[in-house]
């Protein structure tokens, strides 16, 4: 059966800039609509919808992932979502020459995400990489059919990906990384993906491809949904350098798996500014306001009121306060992590049995985009 597609309220169907993959003002907008409408829709009709979100597997998990992304996902799923999370595995040589850690740093992704409470044993979520579903990249072929080169080289996203990695060379898999997340997406008809708007460009292109293929390829229900964006309130989350994204790769993030003591050092080289007096503002204060926030998102509490209550202590008091809040928070999740890292077949399991739902679910897809575009041979 068709997958019913998402609510659409004030829905933006113009083609803002021809093949431009930025996200426009309208769009944007547009896009925050369809978010709240789906945020709104998500408890009292779970079936309607279709989540897939994922990682590229390139090291253990950090706490910007949990705030920023885990939560949301674990969320989503208790609602009665079915979510799929792609592992993006190939997508580690947009950037890297070598794929020699990715086996094992797949095996600690998945340990983060059960350890943050992701439940491969409901039925409805399936974990795995990319790489084991042929008939996913398949689609690669006939989506790179309705996408142009200046569409590809104009995104922001794989701009930023590029400068943030200080490639010299690019290969085409990273100009095609847009692509390839669509066939991420759309291989199991995902009509949710869970971004930050620093996503939507992606995922903007993505709506474009299932269009595309859908106008070119007409069929009664049509082959694909347009995706929609179910954008996070969490902000960014940045790194203990207090200048940009939290991430390994910049040397600025505090592992999940990370103990209590290394937290606490970690958190002692965190950037704040010369002012003892602690208070919360984002805009001029930016260091400080994401320690705040992150005591705010460990315990509940309003960053204004942290703020008041540490007043005058300095950064030291703040940096403590933070240290004792975080510890606490994450105390549960590692020893899960702990527990679950002694049974490796378990996690084997997980994977095992998420590569077989996706390989079924990508079967059933290209065998319809086959069949739209006239490529069935057999009598």
């Amino acid at each position: 059966m068709p997958l019913p597609s998402a609510p659409q309220p004030d829905r933006d169907t113009s083609d803002p800039g021809g093949d431009e993959t930025t996200i426009s003002s309208g769009t944007f907008q547009a896009a925050i609509g369809r978010s709240a409408a789906i945020w709104a829709d998500l408890p009292a009709n779970p079936q309607r919808y279709r989540v897939l979100t994922g990682d590229r597997p390139t090291g253990s998990l950090h706490i910007g992932h949990l705030f920023g992304s885990l939560q949301n996902r674990v969320k989503i799923q208790n609602l009665g979502v079915t979510t799929f999370i792609v592992i993006a595995d190939y997508q580690v040589l947009t950037d890297r020459e070598t794929a020699d850690n990715v086996a094992a740093n797949v095996r600690e992704i998945v340990l983060d995400y059960l350890a943050a409470g992701l439940d491969p044993d409901n039925g409805r979520t399936f974990i795995f990489p990319h790489s084991h579903v042929p008939a996913l990249n398949q689609l690669l072929l006939p989506f790179l059919t309705f996408v142009s080169l200046p569409e590809l080289d104009r995104n922001p996203t794989v701009k930023e990906e590029i400068r943030a990695a200080g490639l010299r060379t690019i290969n085409a898999l990273m100009y095609t990384y847009p692509v390839h997340q669509a066939a991420d997406i759309l291989f199991c008809k995902g009509n949710v993906v869970p971004v930050g708007k620093d996503q939507l460009p992606h995922l903007e292109l993505t709506r474009k491809l299932a269009r595309r293929f859908n106008e070119r390829f007409p069929s009664q229900p049509a082959v694909f949904p347009e995706p929609d964006a179910l954008l996070s309130e969490t902000p960014v989350i940045l790194g203990l350098d207090g200048g940009q994204k939290m991430s390994k790769s910049r040397g600025n993030a505090i592992l999940l798996k990370a103990s209590a003591d290394e937290t606490a050092k970690l958190l002692k080289s965190a950037k704040t500014d010369s002012n003892r007096l602690i208070t919360y503002e984002p805009e001029s204060r930016p260091e400080v306001a994401n320690l705040l926030r992150l005591v705010s998102l460990s315990t509940g509490q309003p960053p204004e009121a942290i703020a008041t209550e540490i007043g005058d202590g300095g950064s030291g008091k703040l940096k403590a306060r933070l240290t004792e809040a975080l510890n606490t928070y994450l105390a549960p999740l590692r020893a899960r992590r702990a527990e679950l890292a002694k049974d490796p077949a378990y996690v084997a399991g997980v994977l095992r049995r998420g590569i077989e739902r996706a390989n079924a679910e990508a079967e059933s897809t290209i065998t319809a985009v086959r069949r739209a575009m006239g490529m069935v041979y057999e009598t």
